[in-house]
């Protein structure tokens, strides 16, 4: 039997396979993959830019949102207490009205492309029960943007819950804290309305 440094030849061989994968194993971590895929749709509104338009690339994101993202938790999470005084019907009309805003600032903030791309941290962190997967928005000659996303488990897949900007702002409270005052003067329908500006907005 050959030997390496006095390590069986073979063994030597299987020690260096082991530390090649090593990377691959951490980004094989499940909670990364929605991150990627966002990452991915993301990348490709972008390059579709001004030629798709704002009603493209929404259409375009709009399925990725859907598939990376617990919409219903977020809006349930971002109303807060409040959620249980709300009538099911407008339950619903908030969780659309969660979905058309969410939609509408992807394709309004990833609008056009010059050479950007993401880099995922492979270390994937547990926070309880969720996981912490961080991103990194790099675009040449620019500040690189940090980016987390916080996950749960729902129906057997990670979905996100939580974005947090340069890994230190909360979306989530920070919504939570936007709606608190609307909700306390004028309820579900004027946050409705309000998501609903929001969204009109964003999409001009």
């Amino acid at each position: 039997m050959s030997f390496l440094n006095g390590v069986p030849l073979r063994a030597a061989f299987g020690l260096v396979a082991l530390a090649a994968a090593a990377p691959a194993l951490a980004q094989s971590d499940p909670a990364a993959a929605p991150v990627q895929a966002l990452d991915d749709g993301l990348l490709s509104i972008m390059k579709g830019g001004s030629a798709l338009g704002a009603a493209g690339r929404a259409a375009k994101i709009g399925p990725v949102v859907d598939q990376t993202f617990d919409i219903g938790l977020i809006t349930r999470l971002s109303v807060g207490p409040d959620w249980l005084k709300v009538a099911p019907a407008d339950q619903a009309a908030l969780v659309a009205g969660m979905r058309r805003l969410t939609v509408a600032q992807y394709a309004a903030n990833f609008s056009s492309y010059s050479g950007q791309s993401f880099t995922i941290d492979p270390k994937v962190e547990a926070r309880g029960a969720d996981k912490l997967v961080r991103t990194t928005l790099n675009t040449p000659k620019s500040e690189s943007v940090s980016i987390g996303y916080r996950l749960r488990q729902s129906g057997g897949k990670w979905r996100i819950v939580d974005v947090y900007y340069r890994n230190a702002i909360s979306q989530l409270a920070t919504r939570r804290a936007d709606f608190e005052s609307i909700f306390a003067k004028g309820g579900a329908k004027a946050l409705i309305s309000h998501l609903d500006a929001l969204a009109a907005k964003s999409g001009k």
